[in-house]
């Protein structure tokens, strides 16, 4: 009998014979990721006067269960720019693997220069857009709030195709269809950037919130929010919805005892 530490735990080779590591090893092609499993919903931004504000929830979905209700999906990068993730959780944490070296040799640069925003949206959109085209796409759709090289407040989107788009208001996921329209109210253009306020674009983000909540099965009513101006970012990670109201339901046909 074969008493070598490396054999414990293994049947008796004289009884069922040799091990066969095999199975183990795939012959098939390489395979990428075809679908994300686990996932963040909506991420929602919207410029205001002197800066931006940016939020998402902190609920990592597998499939449709709620599964991981504490996962942070934004990211400061230096003093004056914050990224918000949508979608893979995984692919989430590679950036933000990849987006720490980076801090961590701009820290160490002797160039005297910081990434602003729109440093960072271009370098992020040229990471996704050259996996695309490795055929190995990062499942994510990210924002990039912040504040250029003048100062001035800059919003942007990058998706996992290396498409890229700017807008005074920008939303991911199911926020794409049920906060936009709500935020456009506040900033529909850049002409408007300039009459809005702090707290006009807090409350609006948080209302947005609020409507994601009720409506999207893959919402959580904790979140992050975060607002970027020049004096820095200020980020809160674990705000919590306030003034629930559902009583709005009762006039959804189909709800309850309702008759249609």
């Amino acid at each position: 009998m074969n008493h070598f530490p490396q054999a414990w735990g293994r049947p008796r080779d004289d009884t069922y014979g040799a091990y066969d590591p095999s199975f183990l090893h795939s012959s098939g092609p390489k395979a990428h990721t075809s679908s994300p499993i686990v996932t963040g919903t909506s991420v929602l931004a919207v410029k205001f006067k002197d800066g931006v504000v940016i939020a998402a929830d902190n609920l990592a979905s597998y499939g449709s269960l709620a599964r991981f209700t504490d996962v942070k999906r934004l990211r400061t990068f230096n003093r004056r720019t914050v990224v918000g993730f949508g979608g893979d959780v995984s692919d989430m944490q590679y950036l933000d693997r990849l987006l720490l070296s980076l801090d961590i040799e701009e820290n160490y640069g002797s160039s005297g220069h910081d990434l602003n925003a729109r440093n960072l949206h271009t370098y992020l959109a040229k990471v996704m857009y050259k996996r695309r085209s490795d055929i190995n796409p990062l499942w994510n759709q990210l924002l990039v709030a912040g504040l250029d090289g003048l100062d001035q407040p800059f919003l942007s989107s990058v998706d996992l195709l290396g498409t890229t788009f700017s807008s005074p208001t920008l939303a991911t996921g199911f926020g794409a269809h049920l906060a936009q329209p709500l935020l456009r109210k506040v900033v529909d253009d850049e002409a408007q950037v300039g009459s809005v306020t702090r707290e006009q674009a807090t409350n609006a983000v948080r209302e947005c919130m609020k409507v994601l909540f009720y409506r999207d099965a893959r919402s959580l009513d904790k979140y992050s929010i975060a607002v970027i101006t020049k004096d820095g970012v200020e980020l809160k990670e674990d705000e919590q919805l306030e003034n629930q109201s559902w009583a709005f339901a009762e006039m959804i046909k189909g709800y309850g005892t309702q008759t249609v």
